[in-house]
């Protein structure tokens, strides 16, 4: 026990002679020593290398789980060293949702058999995202979480005890300096009434120090070539980092071209679909591109309506829109136009005027203007 109190008393005084040398460099009342050029620069890339990473891993967490929640669940099981539970994703849930009301609806009807396979091939977008997710967090995630949470933990270290090692070289030269300055001082004026010459005392002084200055500028010397070469092993760590974004970018073409390769099977399963809202539509006059209703498809001639003498009112375009026929006016964004409506007309569908130019155009596209 008094070994211990010993040790803490001794602790609590280097910790305090280094608290005072810091504060007086920071007040410019001390020497500092500064490290070399070539290990500054290793600290500077470090220093970048890590805030980067972080940031990088970061982001990526937020694209691979964009839920706050779910990336909180995970992480305490990761510090709790268990095992993640697997987790439904979007497309999949979407996918037994359509399955489900497919039953509901009638699996023998054209709502509901499209239901079912759009379920299916939403499923398998699903699989290949849960497979993506996993490849990513394995050969991307982990290995980057691994430098955070390993490698820079043991630069940090050796670094700050590199700065214990300096602020006890820089406190062993002021001592030095002290006991010179106190040493000439007394050459200067000697007092030889003294039993024992104070200038004795002081040259020993000196000489203490002076082997503390050499003690502490080896240890300072071992401390600095040992955090060089760690900070050196950051050049290793781009190059594994470099390998892991090249499995990551390759992990993301091979999802997105499954999904493509999904998505033009699910296309064709559909063309061999009877069309029954193409049918219905024809049928009913109206052209299943165009909404507009079948009594102003028939009846209405662009070209024969004239604007009212009064109700105009100006519009702004919203977005760009492609007339689909002869009877409908192409839109750029951010023009205006003059828009009108005549008895008759879908309420979804506005007369719209440009100069010569004539047609109708959708409501939704606009902002109309008092």
């Amino acid at each position: 026990m008094d070994f211990n109190v010993k040790k803490l008393a001794s602790d609590a005084g280097v910790f305090f002679t280094r608290a005072v040398q810091y504060t007086e460099e920071k007040l410019g009342q001390a020497e500092k020593t500064e490290l070399d050029a070539h290990l500054e620069n290793l600290i500077a890339r470090a220093d970048c290398t890590k805030n980067w990473t972080e940031k990088i891993f970061r982001q990526t967490e937020v694209l691979l789980q964009p839920n706050p929640s779910a990336r909180i669940e995970e992480f305490f099981y990761e510090k709790l060293d268990r095992k993640i539970p697997s987790r439904t994703t979007n497309a999949e849930l979407l996918g037994q949702h359509m399955q489900d009301a497919a039953k509901e609806f009638g699996p023998g009807t054209p709502y509901g058999s499209t239901l079912i396979t759009v379920g299916e091939f939403q499923r398998r977008l699903g699989g290949a995202e849960r497979e993506f997710l996993q490849m990513s967090a394995i050969n991307f995630l982990t290995p980057l979480r691994n430098f955070l949470e390993g490698d820079w933990k043991t630069i940090s270290k050796e670094r700050r005890l590199l700065e214990n090692r300096r602020l006890d070289l820089d406190i062993c030269k002021a001592r030095l300096k002290k006991a010179k300055l106190a040493e000439a001082k007394s050459a200067a004026a000697p007092d030889f009434q003294e039993t024992r010459p104070r200038n004795y005392v002081l040259s020993a002084s000196a000489s203490a120090a002076e082997h503390e200055l050499r003690v502490a500028q080896t240890e300072f010397d071992r401390q600095a070539e040992v955090t060089r070469l760690l900070l050196e092993g950051i050049s290793s760590t781009h190059v594994n980092h470099l390998r892991c974004l090249h499995e990551f970018v390759e992990a993301q073409a091979a999802y997105y071209a499954q999904c493509h390769k999904h998505m033009q099977d699910l296309q064709k399963e559909l063309s061999r679909f009877p069309n029954s809202f193409a049918v219905n539509a024809s049928t009913s006059g109206v052209h299943p591109s165009n909404p507009s209703n079948a009594l102003e498809s028939s009846t209405l001639k662009i070209e024969e309506v004239k604007p009212p003498a009064t109700g105009t009112r100006k519009a702004k375009v919203l977005y760009d829109y492609d007339a689909a026929d002869t009877s409908e006016l192409s839109l750029l964004a951010d023009e205006l136009i003059t828009v009108y409506t005549v008895p008759g007309m879908d309420p979804d569908w506005l007369i719209g005027e440009r100069g010569n130019q004539k047609g109708k155009v959708p409501v939704t596209y606009l902002e109309l203007l008092s």
